[in-house]
């Protein structure tokens, strides 16, 4: 039977009193409700959840933070690395490794005395625990105990005290770094950890700087190069339809032309009317400063002065202002896709006016655990939950206090299994317990699209208009799910929802 309809809120679910409905004065009675109203939303939970919702989000769809129609673009632009080119896990390993080494062999390798002159005193340098040959000490400074003044100077850099980590290239650096504090704390050392996070940095930046990581891409392309067939579709799609196309990226001219080979073909060029490497961003899109120059067909840099940039042809450096110059591309009729909220696309949106595509690779395996029943029940009982003791709070009998602290522990308990669904230490990249991640805010405020991979696109038309959802604000939120949380009445639009997308 259905008890009558709560004021405001619409009619109840079955078997779910409304909050205003008459409740025992107190004591056992109330306790008893209480877990009455705990039973009748577990049913309720229950009932609204057929094993059809557990499907509703399709890992391969592009979500829209802003509305755009692709009508409207014009000019679409890419990144190269984890845009057009995804790279395999198998990468991450191979890069902790490398910048381990060289932490081992050039930052972490020596603890030393040295004198006031810049000298080490032989006989006093460690690695780890173990001393270090006279000889190996002198080998490692170049024939000299004498350390340069710049190795020692300038040593804390400058920049915010918290880093925070934007991109799938940040977990070989934090594995890096978690294992070294790991290490350092479980044998007892003292570090600061200016210095220790300024040497893993480093570490990690010599392994890109020095190029092993160009190296082991080109020699294995078939490993670590993935969907290379679907760039070359989207690529070849977008020309199809009249598109213009452009590349800039911080990767090298040879490391990017042999896996736009391995992708697209020998004349990937030709589908790109602007080439631009090692770029540096984000400085490309801040800096007037730096110029054009042009390659040859070698890679060997041009005297030129840079009038135009021309189609097929392979520019290094210079800057967006440039850029937007000569080419007059300007404002939302161009879309550019990035790996990276900061580096790639924050400028573009908030400076320029560009449309924005972030490429997240982890929300294709978010959304697959997001699509699990354990998941959809696990939270959505979370949040009934939370609506009871929300509701329920204004019992404050000692036996409806129990109940409460119950239902708190439970829902604490509920909030670490779904937090573990995704990661045991971190939880879902996008989510805290309920709140957006940092880096949900950002991705949020820096792009108009985010999606898994570039190959999302061949799922929709070239002049598909996306729509963001309308999502609840927090004096909203009646009007909303929360309505399930209270159990005032079904949702209405929750069997609907399986048919988007």
């Amino acid at each position: 039977s259905s008890s009558p309809s709560c004021p405001g809120c619409g009619p109840p679910g079955p078997s779910a009193p409304c909050p205003s409905s008459p409740a025992p004065a107190g004591g056992a009675d109330l306790s008893a409700h209480l877990w009455a109203r705990y039973q009748d939303m577990r049913r309720l939970v229950h009932d609204l959840l057929p094993p059809e919702v557990c499907s509703l989000l399709n890992p391969a769809a592009i979500y829209a933070n802003n509305e755009i129609s692709l009508r409207d673009v014009e000019v679409y632009g890419f990144d190269y690395d984890y845009t057009l080119a995804q790279y395999a896990d198998a990468l991450h390993p191979e890069i902790f490794s490398a910048a381990r080494n060289i932490l081992i062999e050039h930052y972490k390798s020596l603890l030393m005395k040295i004198d006031a002159y810049h000298y080490v005193q032989l006989g006093t340098a460690y690695r780890g625990l173990q001393p270090v040959p006279d000889e190996e000490v002198i080998e490692l400074y170049g024939g000299t105990q004498h350390i340069p003044l710049y190795q020692t100077s300038g040593f804390y850099g400058k920049g915010p005290s918290i880093k925070q980590f934007m991109d799938i290239f940040s977990l070989p650096e934090m594995a890096l770094l978690s294992c070294v504090v790991d290490y350092f704390l479980g044998h007892g050392l003292e570090f600061d950890q200016a210095h220790l996070y300024k040497d893993v940095t480093d570490a990690i930046r010599d392994v890109h700087v020095k190029g092993l990581m160009y190296q082991w891409i080109e020699q294995d392309m078939e490993k670590y190069i993935l969907r290379g067939d679907e760039t070359f579709a989207v690529l070849s799609r977008l020309v199809a339809h009249g598109k213009q196309l452009f590349l800039i990226t911080n990767s090298p001219f040879s490391f990017v032309d042999k896996g736009m080979r391995h992708m697209v073909g020998p004349d990937w060029r030709q589908l790109f009317d602007v080439v631009i490497v090692q770029a540096d961003k984000p400085s490309f899109f801040t800096d007037r400063r730096k110029p054009f120059r042009k390659l040859d067909e070698k890679g060997s840099l041009q005297w030129d002065r840079i009038t135009r940039l021309e189609k097929g042809k392979i520019y290094r450096q210079g800057n967006l202002f440039d850029f937007l110059r000569l080419t007059e591309w300007r404002g939302p009729r161009v879309l550019y896709f990035g790996d990276h909220l900061y580096s790639d696309l924050a400028d573009l949106m908030l400076r320029h006016g560009w449309r924005t595509g972030a490429i997240i690779p982890e929300l294709e395996r978010e959304i697959r655990i997001i699509n699990t029943e354990q998941y959809m029940h696990s939270l959505t009982w979370q949040q009934a939950l939370t609506g009871l003791l929300e509701r329920m709070q204004t019992y404050q009998d000692a036996e409806s206090r129990q109940v409460l602290a119950a239902w708190m522990k439970e829902r604490q308990e509920l909030r670490c299994i779904t937090k573990a669904l995704f990661n045991a230490q971190f939880g879902s990249i996008f989510r805290t317990f309920h709140n957006p991640t940092y880096f949900s805010r950002r991705l949020v405020r820096f792009s108009d699209l985010y999606m898994a991979s570039l190959s999302c696109l061949l799922n929709y038309r070239v002049d598909f208009t996306f729509y963001p959802r309308r999502t609840p604000l927090q004096h909203e939120a009646p009007l909303w799910m929360d309505q399930l949380c209270t159990g005032c009445m079904k949702t209405p639009f929750l069997g609907d929802m399986a048919h988007i997308r």
